[in-house]
């Protein structure tokens, strides 16, 4: 009977082909960072990758070089004609455009194929919206999709609805033309900033309750699927969804770890960064993502295996600059050089001997090889050289331990003896003064 079940399941998924436009005078226009500059068999794997992290069958893939963008259809009557040709072949009801289209070229493009078209904003907002989970995330995506369809208002509306899932442009009813009523889509705006503005003031109490207890932020972030939530339960022994998939993380996650030498830390794990992500996008998710704008430390978590490495952290680093995010203070960023256990023994071995040089550490978050190393990193980045006192407390004195727990790091306690509690404690520069100036030093 389950069987029965998956089978209808999958017959009933949608059959979708995947067009990777690849814009020559762009690349040729790339500036030295070369963001866009990605191999067009690359572009067209990611592509294909994000299509499938909503389930969708893929019944064909085809790169097109695009010499000058067209305003009716973005790619020439030949490349359409050549599209149509592959969706009528393979019966497919979907096309998948790895570009941004506008709603006149979507609109003409469903005409010319006879087929449902989702251009790669449209396409990550589906992941999103599948992805989300809590009520923040929900209303993220929310937000991000009504901004997405200002344009496209002869959309469904039927998502508003829902309480999970997807959209409505893949599969359930068809598409339903409802008048263009922008004074009620930007009341449902104004509500859900409102909604949103209400949990980020939940999250900034969170964050001043964590500063009571000084607690360091330290945020993972990378580029998608390059290995953050693999890393994030190789540290925490969580059970946060960790699958070769494209987005598998949407909503973000936090857990309080303790590094070796006592040293105890908030480990923020948050949504994948890609190239091409449109700016409201990155403002609607920027609530998600104040972790990291917070974080004392930044681990950033690349794929090294991925031949685009380089290109995509390039891509992290203008997320990143797009979310006013300073990364230049010394020692707040630390490149971590994911995946060590896909590459060839040459490449792993040139890695390997420059672990030393501090401009990355590699490791394994699958294996755990050079996670020992990255820990205690972060622990010499957040406390430095700070001291470590140790101190006799009056068992009456209530007040100075809460001070103490406030301002400074207790390692540990021990029984309390007649002369007092001893407390060994690790106290940072701003409140050095203060401290020797109340507190007793063990002799």
């Amino acid at each position: 009977m389950g069987k029965a079940k998956s089978v209808s399941r999958l017959a009933k998924r949608t059959r979708a082909v995947v067009v990777a436009p690849e814009i020559v005078r762009q690349r040729r226009a790339a500036d030295a960072s070369d963001i866009a500059n990605r191999s067009a068999e690359a572009k067209l794997a990611e592509a294909v990758g994000l299509a499938r992290a909503i389930d969708l069958e893929i019944v064909g893939q085809m790169s097109v070089r695009i010499s000058t963008p067209r305003p009716a259809t973005l790619m020439g009557t030949g490349k359409v004609e050549e599209i149509r040709a592959a969706v009528e072949a393979a019966e497919a009801t979907l096309v998948i455009v790895d570009h941004a289209l506008t709603p006149i070229q979507q609109r003409n493009l469903e005409k010319a194929l006879n087929a449902k078209v989702l251009d790669r904003t449209g396409l990550i907002l589906e992941i999103f919206g599948a992805r989300a989970r809590t009520r923040e995330g929900a209303l993220q995506v929310e937000l991000a999709h009504l901004n997405y369809q200002k344009s496209r208002l002869v959309r469904s509306w039927t998502h508003l609805e829902r309480q999970r899932g997807g959209f409505g442009f893949l599969g359930g009813p068809g598409e339903t033309q409802i008048e263009a009523d922008r004074r009620l889509l930007q009341d449902r705006i104004a509500k859900i900033e409102g909604d949103l503005d209400q949990v980020r003031r939940t999250r900034d109490l969170h964050r001043q309750n964590r500063k009571k207890v000084p607690h360091p932020v330290v945020a993972l972030v990378g580029y998608t699927n390059a290995g953050k939530s693999t890393l994030f339960n190789q540290l925490t022994a969580a059970d946060v969804l960790a699958q070769d998939l494209l987005f598998a993380t949407l909503d973000p996650t936090l857990r309080r770890i303790k590094l070796p030498h006592g040293t105890e830390v908030i480990l923020s794990d948050t949504v994948g960064f890609i190239s091409d992500l449109p700016t409201h996008l990155v403002a609607a998710f920027r609530a998600t993502l104040e972790e990291v704008i917070e974080a004392d430390v930044i681990l950033h978590v690349r794929d090294v295996s991925h031949p685009d490495t380089e290109a995509q952290s390039a891509d992290v680093a203008e997320v990143l600059r797009l979310l006013e995010v300073e990364t230049g203070e010394t020692g707040r960023m630390i490149e971590v050089w994911n995946k060590i256990d896909l590459l060839d023994p040459d490449h792993r071995a040139k890695l390997l001997d420059g672990e030393g040089s501090g401009r990355a550490i590699p490791v394994s978050a699958l294996t755990g090889e050079g996670v020992d190393t990255l820990l205690d990193i972060v622990e010499n980045r957040l406390v430095g050289d700070r001291p470590v006192y140790d101190v006799t407390l009056d068992p009456a004195d209530g007040a100075g331990l809460a001070w103490l727990h406030r301002n400074a790091e207790v390692l540990s306690r021990g029984e309390a003896k007649e002369e007092g509690i001893p407390l060994t404690v690790r106290v940072s520069p701003r409140h050095q003064e203060q401290f020797l100036a109340r507190f007793k030093l063990a002799g």
